[in-house]
């Protein structure tokens, strides 16, 4: 098959070489084109350039006689410059330098170099990575990694850009430094000076330069071996895949006449020089495919939009904005721990807290209670003289029936109003010893509507009750008939007007005043009820009225500075205020509180 390929292709060499013969015969002559600029790519030195290319310069000039054909020699730079600057018409260059000249100066190719007689240009640009032989460890390019490799320059295409190309289809990419690349730089005998040297492990060079040194003596036969040759029956070893030929292409401003006038004379050019040899454009997809991949001139710029390339550009500002954030995630999770801690710290304290006021509330309901049993204790001396009254009464009609019964003067009259007197004092008896115990009696709060005229009444003849000489009390009720109900602890208000009844006596006897009358005003203020009693003691100096609320002030000699201090805490607690102020119509003292009524104490608690 590959014979008879060979065959057609050289039966269609020799059918285009005579049209091309008869289209030159044809041509007239370029008119105005006296030079022909062709600049070469020299990638082996100046002078080695020279003498490969004169060939090609004397068969175009002999085919053009009416123009002079300037051949020049440059570096990839000052090929690119020169071609830019428009001094050159054609240039001839490797496949690689030439997409980008296209890409950047409008290159057109119109013809690719066959470097083998009758063989596609489709396939004859490669490189060999050559090792010395003597190298065991290395046998595959699979082996370079962590290797040092000797190149021409970066942009180099049969230089360092296949072999690139190549390791990164096997997984080892230079710009992850899993291999070293050194420049030598052109021509590219330096890359084999540097290997004599050992400075690197391996070298690059253009398909067939080892085997063309060793023909002309330049290096011993079998001093460096190629890695990975692709097709080991070859003449020319290399271990990339194979591109398309060198390029010839005109600049953007050379004329059309000229170029076709050249591309004929290339066409028709025959002889066993390969820079002779030339057919018609290849396709070049396979080195725009290879530099799309190593994103390269003049593919650059996908490298520039690629991740890794933000990454590299914009690396100090990512790298403020990554320190930003653990910054702000170290910054957020130490809040997270104060607030936890806090939230801790502030259970416990509230846990603490509750603990505390339950504490407070029991020794509260322990001080109240003590503070009416303090109050039974004082009032007690007249306790038995109140209820001698009944029990003596009682006596008497015992010992009244008795006697009547002895004597035989007993009727049914005197036995009756005998009996309704014993159970009359009998129930009075029963009613102060029943009133002392539910005083008396400690328990928890509970708060009921109750009638306020009917509370204070019920303390007045409690305290009535437990006197010898109880004075006279008089309770004036301004309330209106709507708004007698208060929402109250009825036990400890009770104790509170008992506790104000009591000083109020206390303040009388002081000053030898006991008979007289203490006032009790209930009347209403806004919302609530305001409820004063009034003595008519000595009262109280405006420096001593400022501490009388305070815990353990008193002005009694035997007092403990408790009750009012109480009262205070119990008022204060139902949303009320207790205050004393002097009366405007004389001596004494006034102490007055308020309570909301039944109603509103029952909104505001909701």
């Amino acid at each position: 098959m590959r014979r008879r390929t060979r065959t057609r292709m050289d039966v269609c060499s020799f059918f285009i070489a005579r049209l091309c013969a008869l289209l030159l015969a044809c041509l007239p002559i370029v008119a105005g084109a006296t030079e022909l600029r062709i600049g070469v790519l020299a990638w082996f030195g100046d002078q080695t350039a020279a003498t490969q290319w004169q060939t090609l310069g004397a068969a175009l000039q002999a085919h053009l006689p009416h123009t002079t054909v300037l051949m020049s020699y440059h570096d990839m730079n000052g090929l690119e410059k020169s071609f830019a600057a428009g001094q050159l018409d054609f240039i001839i260059t490797n496949p690689g330098h030439y997409v980008v000249l296209e890409a950047r100066h409008r290159a057109t190719r119109i013809a690719t170099q066959k470097i083998e007689p009758g063989r596609d240009s489709e396939h004859v640009v490669g490189s060999a990575v050559i090792v010395p032989n003597e190298r065991t460890d290395l046998r595959t390019l699979d082996d370079l990694r962590g290797k040092r490799i000797a190149a021409t320059v970066p942009d180099g295409f049969s230089g360092w850009m296949t072999v690139w190309a190549e390791l990164k289809r096997r997984d080892i990419d230079p710009e992850r430094k899993e291999v070293t690349p050194l420049f030598a730089g052109l021509p590219m005998s330096r890359v084999i000076e540097t290997l004599d040297r050992g400075e690197a492990d391996a070298g690059i060079l253009r398909v067939c330069l080892l085997e063309h040194l060793v023909r002309q003596g330049r290096l011993p036969a079998g001093r460096y071996r190629v890695l990975s040759p692709q097709e080991p029956d070859a003449p020319c070893l290399r271990s990339t895949p194979a591109y398309p030929g060198w390029a010839f292409a005109a600049a953007a401003q050379t004329p059309d006449a000229l170029a076709r006038a050249t591309l004929v004379a290339l066409l028709s050019l025959d002889g066993r020089d390969s820079v002779l040899r030339w057919g018609v454009p290849a396709d070049y997809h396979p080195v725009h495919e290879m530099l799309r991949e190593l994103q390269v001139a003049p593919y650059e710029f996908l490298r520039e939009h690629s991740l890794g390339a933000h990454i590299l550009q914009y690396w100090p500002i990512g790298a403020g904005l990554l320190a930003f954030l653990m910054l702000w995630l170290l910054y957020t999770l130490r809040v997270d721990a104060l607030v936890q801690r806090r939230t801790r710290e502030l259970s416990a304290a509230l846990a603490a807290r509750e603990e505390l006021e339950e504490n407070m509330q029991t020794q509260c309901q322990k001080m109240e209670h003590m503070s009416r049993l303090s109050v039974l204790g004082q009032l007690s001396g007249t306790l038995a003289h109140e209820l001698n009254q009944p029990l003596a009464t009682i006596g008497n009609y015992a010992r009244s029936l008795t006697r009547r019964l002895w004597s035989g003067n007993l009727s049914e009259e005197a036995i009756g109003q005998a009996a309704h007197e014993i159970a009359e004092q009998a129930e009075r008896a029963a009613g102060i010893l029943d009133g002392i115990r539910d005083f008396a009696r400690k328990r928890p709060s509970r708060r009921e509507d109750c009638d306020a005229p009917k509370l204070v009444g019920e303390v007045v003849a409690l305290f009535r009750g437990m006197l010898v000489h109880a004075p006279e009390i008089r309770i004036e009720d301004k309330l209106r008939n709507e708004k007698h109900s208060i929402h109250v602890d009825r036990l400890q208000i009770q104790q509170v007007v008992l506790n104000l009844l009591k000083n109020a006596y206390d303040a009388q006897v002081e000053i030898d005043r006991a008979g007289q009358p203490i006032d009790i005003v209930l009347e209403p203020e806004d919302d609530r009820m305001r409820i004063t009693v009034r003595d008519h003691g000595p009262g109280l100096p405006d420096a001593d009225r400022e501490h009388l609320f305070e815990p353990f002030f008193t002005t009694k000699p035997d007092g403990m500075g408790l009750g009012l201090s109480i009262c205070k805490s119990i008022i204060e607690a139902h949303a009320g205020q207790l205050v004393a102020t002097q009366p405007d119509d004389g001596a004494g003292l006034r102490l007055s509180f308020t309570l909301p009524f039944a109603a509103t104490a029952r909104h505001d608690a909701t």
